[in-house]
């Protein structure tokens, strides 16, 4: 069925520009809106008719769904627009508004629904048992069960936070619904009316879904790093290039989804012509912004291959550093000699939360290099954080 809809109604089903995605998104959209208008107006009839809050409380989220299906249409428009003067990144990330958007209608919606259901306990109405009733539910979890797996295959499609958001509300109505199916028939054949208990435990689980979802959208408008398979993606491609040994201080920055900025380091024989490196450098920035579309900025670290004491003062540094924690890596290395002593120059690399802190790391680096070269060895120090970045180098 989903596969039916995209062939039948998106003209554009490249996946990795604007205006596919958007198609997409409107898609969704639509959908979503036709669906659960459709579910909310049976339950909202049904609901009256059998005075049950729960069925009532249903049928006003499937409300809601209708609306977050309309933010999910607008945004995707928007999120198309190219890049201005104002916004000089694209809107891209107008997505990530919307999946938030949908999450705090989610939040919403759950306490309503609970102020609702916790007065019903405090001043219960007998709800009228109907098959008719049963009947709309079970279409209600069939059709919001489809409704999922629309929207989360959509989503992966895209990779759409928004879309996702969409499908796992989707999922929770599925639950909820189920919920107040079971409670409609305890209530029947056993006389106690459980009508504003299962309320309140939609509610709860729909505001549990919205905090989740609220957390899940908040972070890639922070500012979350790439995936590992990104970065490593990135760095294997760089060093498919001549004469490049290695790569380090990988930074990438998303503006939203397939909109990615990036900043690296690579590494080239000291002895090459700078004119030939900038040719290289100049070659790989514009192949990623043909192939992947990332708009990538490269900065030359020379490095001296044929220096015996170079070479040796990097295998010392090398050891020490395992010696510490064999998870400390290095780069940037270079030698400066002055008239009593040598100045070794190099960053080190280490997990975010790490057992040492800046200080306390630079400070038994040096003490430890310091001791290997009888006093006549310094060192200076740069301490990076690895947030998802790798160190790579040419086997």
């Amino acid at each position: 069925m989903t596969k039916l809809l995209i062939n039948l109604f998106l003209k554009s089903k490249d996946k990795e520009t604007p205006q596919g995605r958007e198609a997409y998104g409107r898609l969704a959209g639509i959908v979503g809106i036709v669906c659960n208008l459709f579910l909310s107006a049976l339950k909202f009839i049904i609901g009256n008719v059998s005075n049950s809050v729960s069925i009532t409380a249903d049928a006003t989220n499937n409300i809601t769904d209708a609306g977050s299906s309309i933010v999910t249409l607008v945004g995707f428009r928007l999120s198309e627009k190219p890049a201005d003067e104002d916004h000089p990144y694209g809107h891209a990330r107008i997505e990530y508004i919307t999946g938030l958007i949908i999450s705090f209608l989610i939040l919403y919606i759950g306490f309503e629904i609970l102020k609702t259901s916790f007065d019903k306990i405090i001043h219960p109405v007998e709800s009228i048992f109907s098959w008719i009733a049963v009947a709309v539910l079970v279409i209600s979890i069939l059709a919001k069960l489809w409704l999922y797996r629309f929207n989360m295959a959509l989503g992966k499609a895209i990779k759409s936070k928004a879309l996702e958001a969409t499908a796992m509300d989707s999922r929770n109505d599925v639950l909820s619904t189920f919920a107040v199916l079971v409670a409609s028939i305890i209530s029947n054949y056993t006389g106690f009316n459980l009508d504003g208990y299962m309320g309140c435990a939609v509610a709860i689980f729909i505001i549990i879904s919205g905090v989740n979802l609220v957390r899940e959208t908040v972070g890639p408008l922070l500012g979350q790093p790439p995936s590992k398979e990104m970065y490593e993606k990135i760095e294997k491609e760089m060093l498919s290039y001549e004469n490049v040994l290695g790569v380090h201080d990988l930074m990438v920055h998303s503006y939203g989804p397939g909109s990615y900025f990036a900043s690296a380091h690579i590494e080239m024989d000291a002895k090459i012509n700078v004119l030939v490196c900038h040719d290289i450098m100049d070659t790989i920035e514009r192949d990623f912004k043909e192939k992947f579309n990332i708009h990538l900025v490269v900065h030359l670290d020379p490095t001296v291959l044929d220096c015996k004491e170079t070479n040796n003062l990097k295998n010392l540094v090398a050891e020490i550093l395992n010696d510490i924690d064999p998870v400390i890596t290095f780069h940037d290395f270079r030698v400066v000699v002055g008239d009593k002593a040598k100045n070794v120059l190099f960053d080190v690399v280490v997990p975010p939360k790490y057992k040492y802190s800046d200080d306390e790391l630079i400070r038994i680096i040096k003490k430890r290099i310091n001791e290997a070269g009888e006093g006549n060895l310094y060192a200076v120090i740069v301490v990076d954080k690895s947030y998802g970045e790798l160190k790579s180098e040419k086997e």
